[in-house]
């Protein structure tokens, strides 16, 4: 089964920026993987994915234009820069090998204080 690591998750200030990483144990879902959040008290939701039928990145309304998600095959590594964080964007954020977030990794915590 497939093994996933997320790191980069800190506690940041808002207007900070984060970079995190997904690395892999195998070679990437090759239709479709994302990343997700939870935030406490609330359901995991998709934030952002690409889909290699589409060849398209997608970003929920939240994050668009704030977040940027990019996947390197090759080295079976996935990110996701966070730019201009709010303390809204306070969650766990998994990395996923599908785009229903089933196949995911155990999370890092980001923490934004306002």
């Amino acid at each position: 089964r497939v093994q996933l690591v997320e790191s980069g998750g800190d506690s940041v200030q808002a207007g900070g920026s984060l970079r995190l990483s997904c690395k892999s144990s195998e070679d990437f879902n090759v239709y479709c993987v994302g990343w997700f959040r939870q935030a406490p008290g609330k359901e995991r939701m998709g934030i952002a994915k690409i889909d290699s039928g589409t060849g398209m990145t997608w970003y929920h309304e939240s994050v668009r234009g704030r977040f940027t998600m990019s996947l390197d095959r090759a080295e079976r590594t996935m990110t996701l820069q966070m730019n201009g964080l709010k303390p809204e964007d306070t969650a766990i954020y998994y990395c996923a090998d599908d785009c229903s977030g089933q196949t995911r990794g155990q999370g890092t915590q980001v923490t934004v204080s306002s």
